[in-house]
């Protein structure tokens, strides 16, 4: 990996870890994680690894599911939340600070590998996605949640580009994660099967001006580039946001409520 790719993947930690991924994001998506276990028939005895763990989510619902589960993720702190969400509801599980590109893991550790809008992150996509499939067991299966290119949350992406330094040259966008085609690129050598269902939850809030307000202070990239904008910029970022999401908003009733479109992939290793 080049030096700016390398500074790419320190800046996108130091980024999350400013922000509570369960305020800013966790919340939202307890049911993505839910059925993302359910299309990859997550039952009792498995090994499931979750990349990009964040807070738990998808861990505790295959876990709740009578799993073995491991999670990773590079930000420390929601570890911890993780761990503490665990130990709440009762299950065991194992929680390990690591980079979707360097797995700590044996090769076919896992019976099931997931990961829910987390590995697709990761700026050397195919290393990450070879990654997944090392640690994964011959017919073990893959299940990924990925925003697609054409979803609100990559125009978010689009819109909050325009305020950052662009990307380092050869790193691809991560929506690509939620194409078929790209999935086949990244998989399909060593895979035999690639199911894909497009799927869709709604991001609901008080108000619109809670959802951008939520956005300032918990998701981790916005708040870390609001910080690092002049006030003037920072001000036009969040008028930006205001009527990005009031267009897309389809509540009548002064609530918030846009949905979220994303590719559910099952993956099959050869």
């Amino acid at each position: 990996m080049s030096v700016s790719a390398t500074a790419l993947k320190e800046r996108q930690k130091a980024a999350w870890a400013m922000g509570d991924l369960h305020k800013g994001f966790g919340l939202a998506t307890p049911i993505v994680g839910e059925l993302l276990c359910e299309a990859v028939d997550v039952h009792g005895g498995e090994s499931v690894l979750d990349v990009g763990c964040g807070t738990g989510n998808t861990a505790l619902a295959a876990a709740r599911r009578g799993a073995e589960v491991t999670g990773v993720d590079i930000v420390a702190a929601a570890l911890v939340h993780a761990r503490q969400r665990f130990s709440v509801e009762g299950p065991t599980g194992t929680f390990v600070e690591a980079e979707a590109e360097s797995l700590p893991f044996p090769n076919d550790s896992f019976g099931i590998v997931l990961s829910t809008f987390g590995v697709m992150f990761a700026p050397d996509q195919e290393k990450a996605a070879q990654e997944l499939l090392r640690v994964c067991r011959s017919t073990g299966r893959i299940g990924l949640a990925n925003w697609i290119p054409e979803g609100t949350s990559a125009e978010l992406g689009k819109l909050l580009g325009k305020y950052m330094p662009p990307a380092p040259a050869g790193v691809r966008t991560p929506f690509e994660w939620g194409t078929e085609q790209r999935l086949r690129e990244l998989f399909g050598p060593d895979s035999s099967a690639i199911a894909t269902n497009r799927r869709v939850f709604y991001w609901r809030t008080a108000s619109l001006e809670a959802m951008v307000d939520n956005l300032c202070k918990y998701n981790g990239p916005t708040r870390a580039l609001v910080q690092a904008l002049p006030a003037q910029r920072g001000e036009a970022l969040g008028r930006d946001m205001l009527d990005m999401w009031g267009r897309l908003n389809q509540a009548s009733d002064g609530s918030f409520k846009v949905p979220q479109d994303y590719l559910e992939a099952v993956i099959t290793k050869a």
